[in-house]
């Protein structure tokens, strides 16, 4: 690459910087939910298909949303050195690039369904500073060059002031700023901070939750029954959280019912909550995975409030959505039958945390989460199956989502070495509204042990196991299955999470010394 075009990447790459921390600065001052490269990114979600976005789950777990946030702002970049080397030539068509991500960026926060016009302003910021910039730098740039080459100088250009090292500087110093202005920006976005601050107003006078009496196992290396909120998984499409508070909140029920019911926030709480405990797991999280979490949920049924909007005859599901337009569709039998399947408000004694769903979600016991557990949830439509498609089902997963029967091996971990000897081996089991009968443990190709199950206090929670294995020197492959109480026990044969959740037996390799 020539120093020209260099020279041109370089300005390129600092202006679309500093067009993007404007961009935050616009954000946080008009208290908007995303900037251009939140907005973006979730337009990338939102065209990507479902096999694609499994694949990056598997590969990434939960920190697809930082990689791909950090992705978007190289993408950006690169465009922008794109840009700058192509306008050291043909300064049209690199601001017709700049104009171009622009454009891309409008489109990405208007699209959004609680848009509004001032989303739009933002990547315009973006696009005008950026070109600005760029033209301020090539300017420089071609003077620099010029005068390295012997080419004449022009009457007020003072001398040793256009060199290679006056540019690098005016480049750095942008570059400075765009980062001094994305932290401005942050600094300036209030309205993730008002949704916390109306978070810890709430006061819903729920007791702490404490564990059941004997649903823990004593074995080093399995994790607490109750999983705290700060570290139970978290999937979904939002980059950006909505920013919703419970005064704004409304839920509408309507559809095939007979009549419909708008609901306020305090109009939901005020009808009585209601405590349940239950394991909530990921449709996909792989054999032996760690997107499942138990919890106890505190909130109003589900089957009441259709019951007092009436559902009429021939409806089989429920099309439920969230404020930021993420959709799913729930089968009616599973939230109408004895099961408790909450519209939460509380997530172990707590208000929501904002990134589970504040102010109000829905969690059904039984179901995986991507065809019951809408977030941020405003809309309830009762429905039919073969009338809508929803979110992800349009993206190749089965419209219904029963959770699979389950087991895993929390302690040891594969590749653990181990002493010769007495060995605790333990972890969890899994088969949400159905329950667990039992667990079993095979060592190599021995016969299938039976584990020590510890207590529930229902059907809806994982339950921990326990077995004692009496290690011999070599190397050993553990492996767990469990069975239900309606007598299925877990199938070996391993299966993708594609479209309906994963099957197969945990299995892990030791060492034994």
């Amino acid at each position: 690459m020539n120093e020209p075009a260099l020279r041109g990447l370089v300005a390129g790459v600092v202006s679309v910087g500093a067009g993007l921390g404007a961009a935050e600065v616009v954000t946080g001052l008009l208290s908007l939910r995303s900037s251009p490269v939140l907005a973006i990114g979730e337009g990338v979600i939102e065209v990507t298909p479902g096999d694609l976005a499994e694949a990056a789950i598997a590969a990434v777990g939960q920190l697809d949303k930082p990689l791909l946030v950090i992705g978007t702002v190289l993408g950006a970049l690169l465009l922008g050195g794109l840009a700058g080397s192509l306008a050291t030539s043909r300064r049209v068509l690199g601001m017709l690039v700049l104009v171009a991500m622009g454009g891309l960026g409008m489109v990405a926060a208007m699209s959004a369904p609680d848009s509004s016009v001032a989303d739009a302003l933002p990547p315009v910021v973006a696009a005008l500073v950026s070109m600005g910039l760029l033209s301020y730098l090539l300017g420089w740039a071609a003077r620099g060059t010029a005068s390295e080459s012997g080419a004449p100088s022009e009457p007020d250009e003072r001398p040793g002031a256009l060199d290679r090292r006056g540019f690098l500087a005016r480049a750095g110093v942008v570059g400075l700023g765009a980062v001094a202005l994305t932290g401005v920006g942050r600094l300036l976005s209030g309205g993730r901070q008002a949704v916390e601050a109306a978070r810890q107003a709430v006061s819903l006078r729920l007791p702490k939750p404490v564990a059941p009496q004997g649903v823990a196992v004593p074995v080093p290396g399995v994790g607490p029954w109750i999983t705290p909120n700060d570290t139970f998984y978290r999937i979904d499409t939002a980059l950006a959280v909505p920013r919703l508070v419970p005064e704004d909140w409304r839920l509408r029920i309507h559809g095939m019912v007979d009549r419909e019911i708008e609901l306020t926030y305090d109009d939901l709480v005020g009808r009585g909550l209601r405590q349940h405990w239950f394991t909530l797991c990921c449709v996909s999280n792989e054999v032996g995975g760690s997107l499942i979490g138990n919890a106890q949920w505190s909130g109003v049924r589900i089957a009441d409030l259709l019951a007092e909007a009436g559902v009429q005859p021939g409806a089989d599901a429920v099309l439920s959505t969230s404020v930021d337009g993420w959709n799913c569709g729930t089968p009616l039998e599973a939230l109408t039958d004895d099961r408790a399947a909450l519209l939460a408000v509380a997530m172990n004694g707590e208000p929501l945390p904002i990134e589970h769903g504040f102010p109000v979600r829905m969690v059904v016991p039984g179901l995986y989460g991507y065809v019951s557990a809408t977030k941020w949830v405003v809309d309830l439509e009762v429905s039919r199956f073969a009338d809508f498609s929803a979110y992800w089902t349009q993206r190749g997963w089965s419209p219904r989502g029963p959770v699979k029967t389950q087991s895993r091996i929390d302690a040891p971990r594969n590749g653990d070495e181990l002493r010769a000897g007495p060995v605790a081996v333990g972890g969890v089991a899994w088969a949400q509204h159905t329950g667990i009968e039992k667990v079993e443990v095979r060592i190599d190709d021995g016969p299938w042990q039976p584990a020590r199950l510890a207590g529930v206090p229902n059907l809806d929670t994982w339950r921990q196991w326990a077995y004692g294995w009496d290690a011999e020197p070599g190397e050993h492959r553990v492996a767990v299955r469990a069975t239900d109480m309606s007598g299925y026990t877990q199938t070996p044969e391993r299966t993708d999470v594609v479209p309906d959740g994963a099957t197969g037996w945990h299995t892990i390799v030791v060492s034994v010394t």
